[in-house]
Formats: C-alpha cells, structure tokens, sequence
C-alpha cells in the first residue's frame, strides 16, 4: 500500500482529460437534449405526457451520470461510474447499430454518412473515456482513495482583555452618539444675525 508522501497531489492529465471530457458530455447533452424536446414538443406528433416525462428523466440521468462520473474520478472517489458510463454508451452505440442495420426503423432519417461510419464516431467517446480511465497514471491516481481535506487552523478565542477593551470602545460610541445628538422637541440656537436689533 502506497503511503502519503507517495500520494499523487495533482491529478495527472489522463484524469484530467477524462473528467473534462465527463463534464462537456454531460453540457453537451443537456444542450443538445432539450434542443431535441423542444422541436419534439412543437412537432405535429407529439408523443403523450409519460413519454416526455420519462425521456426528461432518462437524460437528466444520463447527464448527471456523465458529470459525476468525471468528478468522481477527479476527486479518487473511484473510477467505476466513470467507466461504467462509458462501457453503458458504448454497448448503447453498439446496439442501436445493429438495429439500424437489421430493421428500418432509422431508414427516415436525414444522415449524410453510412451508419458504419456514424456508429465509429459515435464510439469515439465512450472508447476515448475508457481509454483515458484505465491509463496506468489514472489507475494509480484512483488507487490512493478520497482526497484527505485539510483542516483548517481555529482561530484563537479572544482573551478577556480584548472583550473588554471591545465592550469599553462600544459603550464609549454610544456615549458620544447619546451626547451629540439633539434630545428631542430641543430647537437648538440660532445665533443672531446682524442688523436684526437683537441683543
């Protein structure tokens, strides 16, 4: 077991890589998912309530998936969701590539690239998140567990002699505040102005 002054301080950059790339999936997503339900919700076929309800879920999940997952293993809170997300995408690609190739369900959509093609980018990701994830520096950087939060020094109680040096300057402020303002219904003087034949 690696000790403390073995421990890593900075991520390396292969987890940082990996959790940017976390993060901007998961902006990504949420940008380009409620694009999606908007012209969805506009479209003359309208799907029912629960559907809507339930894709609303369904992304909000996989963005926060996404974004913990980056976090996580920034954090050496563990890899396992990070990779877990991306092992989840790539199966998902990989799926909806054999039913596009077996069934004419994608047949009607406008796609300027042969679906092989598009399923290889598609896989760029999800392979790229694992790829970045399992690199040794990331392995090592996860295997030291949680980062350890330093306690912050407390500061020192106040002795008795700043207390009452406190409370001496805030009574002496009230006592000047108390003499120099007027009391009330008291006009104060107005001195004589000459030429007016007052004494």
């Amino acid at each position: 077991m690696a000790t403390t002054a073995d421990t890593p301080r900075r991520p390396p950059v292969t987890v940082l890589a990996a959790a940017a790339l976390g993060v901007l999936e998961a902006v990504a997503l949420l940008a380009g998912g409620l694009t999606g339900l908007d012209g969805l919700l506009l479209s003359p076929l309208r799907p029912a309530g629960p559907v809507v309800a339930a894709l609303l879920l369904l992304l909000a999940g996989w963005v926060v998936l996404c974004a913990g997952g980056g976090v996580a293993l920034l954090d050496r809170s563990g890899r396992r969701l990070h990779t877990a997300v991306a092992t989840a995408e790539a199966a998902l690609v990989g799926g909806l590539l054999v039913l596009a190739l077996l069934t004419p369900l994608f047949d009607a959509l406008p796609v300027g690239l042969p679906l092989p093609a598009l399923a290889l980018l598609a896989l760029g990701l999800p392979v790229g998140k694992l790829l970045l994830a399992g690199a040794p520096s990331a392995l090592v950087w996860a295997a030291h567990g949680p980062r350890t939060r330093e306690p912050r020094p407390q500061r020192a109680a106040a002795g008795p002699r700043t207390r009452a040096a406190t409370l001496a300057v805030i009574g002496l402020a009230l006592v000047t505040v108390a003499l120099a303002v007027p009391a009330p219904g008291a006009t104060p003087e107005t001195p004589a102005t000459a030429g007016t034949g007052r004494p």
